[in-house]
C-alpha cells in the first residue's frame, strides 16, 4: 500500500533563512519554491535520490498558516511531518475505509516560482488512530514532478539514509506501519547497552528507524531526527567547515562499515547525522 517515504517536512518561521542554512548543510539549492495558495503556506523543496525535503512556512491567511504558526509556537523550527507515498490512493482509501478508518481524498497543486511549472497531487490526512498524533499524510503525485536529482559532487547529500521516530509503544507502532501501511519491518531488536527496543522499517532505499522508550510521555510518537548519506564524508566535512557549519569530528558509526559526523548548527533544530557507507 505504502511505497515510499515521499518527503519530510520541517516547519520554519523564516523560510529564506532556513533555505540559506540548508543550502550549507545539504550542499545544494532548492529545486522548487512555491505556495499552497489555498492553505496560506509557502515552501522550498530539496530533491534527492530517494525522497525530498520540504521547508514549510506560513505566508498568508489560511488554515495552513494557523497550523504552522501553532507548531512553531509550541516547538520553534523543527522536524514537523512525514509524508508517505503511494501509487494508488484510491486503493488506500478503500482499504482504510474497509478497516473502519474515515479516509477522504483531497487534491492540491503548486506552481514553481523558478520555472512556472505545475505539480498536482492527491492526499489523505490520517485520523489520530493511524497518525498516532504525528503530522502525517499519504500522497499520490498525479501530474508534473520535481526536477530529476543529479549530483556528481561527493561532498553533497545524495539521499536520506534514515528518519528517526521515538515511540512509547513499539508493538502499537508495528500494528500500524507493518500491518496497515504494509511497510516492511526489517529489524526488531533490543539494543542491550541502550536498554531500548529498535525497529527498522524499509522502503524506497531508506529506513524509518523507531526507538522505543516506555517511559516516554505523550504524544505516543514523535519525529526526532534525520540522517543524510554522502559519498565522501571527509569532503562533506570540509565543505561544512568552510561554510561555518558546526560539525563533530568524523568517527566510526554504530553500524559496521559506516562513518558518521553530527551536524550541530544550521539544521532548524533538527538532530542531523551525516553518514557514509564504506
Amino acid at each position: 500500500m505504502i511505497t515510499s517515504v515521499d518527503h519530510l517536512i520541517i516547519a520554519v518561521q523564516d523560510l529564506n533563512q532556513a533555505i540559506t542554512d540548508y543550502e550549507k548543510v545539504l550542499g545544494t539549492s532548492p529545486c522548487w519554491k512555491g505556495k499552497h495558495a489555498e492553505l496560506g503556506t509557502t515552501n522550498a523543496l530539496f530533491n534527492f535520490e530517494n525522497t525530498y525535503l520540504e521547508l514549510l512556512s506560513s505566508s498568508d491567511d489560511g488554515p495552513g498558516t494557523d497550523f504552522i504558526n501553532s507548531l512553531i509556537a509550541d516547538k520553534g523550527d523543527h522536524l514537523a511531518g512525514i509524508v508517505l507515498g503511494t501509487d494508488n490512493i484510491e486503493h488506500v482509501k478503500e482499504v482504510l475505509n474497509k478497516d473502519g478508518h474515515a479516509a477522504e481524498i483531497s487534491s492540491g497543486e503548486a506552481i514553481n516560482e523558478n520555472d512556472g511549472k505545475t505539480r498536482r497531487w492527491k492526499n489523505i490526512l490520517l485520523p489520530n488512530a493511524l497518525s498516532r498524533e504525528l503530522f502525517i499524510f499519504i500522497i499520490e503525485h498525479t501530474e508534473g514532478g520535481l526536477p530529476k536529482y543529479e549530483n556528481r559532487d561527493p561532498s553533497k547529500v545524495k539521499k536520506l539514509d534514515h528518519v528517526v521516530i521515538n515511540t512509547k509503544d513499539a508493538d502499537d507502532f508495528i500494528s500500524i506501519y507493518r500491518d496497515v501501511y504494509k511497510i516492511r519491518l526489517a529489524l526488531d531488536k533490543t539494543i542491550e547497552h541502550w536498554k531500548r527496543r529498535m525497529l527498522f522499517f524499509r522502503t524506497n532505499a531508506t529506513t524509518i528507524e523507531v526507538i522505543e522508550d516506555k517511559d516516554k510521555k505523550e504524544p505516543p510518537d514523535e519525529l526526532w531526527g534525520l540522517a543524510w548519506e554522502v559519498d565522501s564524508i571527509e569532503d562533506a566535512h570540509k565543505r561544512l567547515v568552510s561554510n561555518n557549519v558546526e560539525v563533530t569530528p568524523i568517527k566510526e558509526g554504530v553500524k559496521t562499515g559506516t562513518l558518521v559526523a553530527t551536524i550541530k548548527s544550521h539544521t532548524c533544530n533538527v538532530p542531523t547525522l551525516l553518514i557514509q557507507h564504506i
